[in-house]
């Protein structure tokens, strides 16, 4: 399964399905793209590090062996709600399941590839504004953003353009080339206005695969709107 259909809504309905050939690796998929929101959103809730990477694969453990992810119903809204909502309820009324889990009682293993390498995260500073839940949210919009990126990079790497979109990519978040375009042209051995119109036609693909990532994972094209408006705002802070 690729992990560029991490928000496709056909990998959470093969995370929840009873088909255990289907649903560990559709959930590992899951796993990978939203380790870091739901660890952060831990430790802005006071866990320690360690605790919450405990916690964080003990709650995706439990959505294989409760089938959880079943619940996560295209027409009942966004995935990311679903989610967030469940490791609430899980945080405090699983704490039981929770012991068993660490202890190996009715364990099911969880195929994180590199689970030990996930990265860590300092507790950030909580306000009126950057609260747990807007931490969480944050964590996700980059996430999104990031597995976007991976997904338009494969394209270029399978054309035998890597290099090229490595020096291009900057330009998606606005960024200016060092030099100026020229310069830019220079190191891809191209001309300036090629280089401008790559990076046009660049911008114009990311953002019909974001608009097609936030569209898999809520209901209706109303909320996928609404939901891209939110993702660059919690992106922005």
């Amino acid at each position: 399964m690729s992990r560029f259909d991490t928000t496709q809504w056909s990998v959470v309905s093969a995370a929840g399905s009873s088909d255990s050939g289907r649903a560990r690796p559709a959930l590992a998929t899951l796993c990978q793209t939203y380790w870091r929101p739901l660890h952060n959103y831990l430790r802005a809730q006071g866990c320690t590090d360690e605790d919450a990477r405990d916690l964080t694969q003990s709650f995706l453990a439990s959505l294989i062996e409760r089938g959880s992810v079943a619940d996560a119903d295209r027409t009942r809204g966004r995935f990311r709600a679903f989610l967030l909502a469940s490791l609430r309820h899980f945080m405090l009324n699983d704490l039981a399941a929770r012991r068993a889990l660490k202890r190996g009682g009715g364990t099911v293993a969880v195929p994180i590839d590199g689970a030990d390498e996930m990265p860590t995260a300092q507790p950030e500073a909580l306000t009126d504004r950057n609260t747990p839940d807007r931490i969480f949210d944050r964590e996700w919009a980059l996430a999104v953003l990031a597995h976007v990126t991976e997904r338009l990079r494969a394209e270029w790497v399978s054309a035998g353009r890597g290099y090229e979109f490595d020096l291009l990519a900057p330009n998606l978040a606005g960024e200016r080339p060092d030099g100026g375009y020229a310069a830019l042209a220079q190191s891809v051995g191209s001309t300036e206005g090629a280089v401008k119109v790559a990076i046009h036609r660049l911008k114009q693909r990311y953002r019909r695969y974001l608009k097609e990532a936030i569209a898999d994972t809520v209901a209706t094209a109303d909320e996928a709107d609404d939901e891209l408006r939110y993702l660059l705002k919690a992106v922005a802070g």
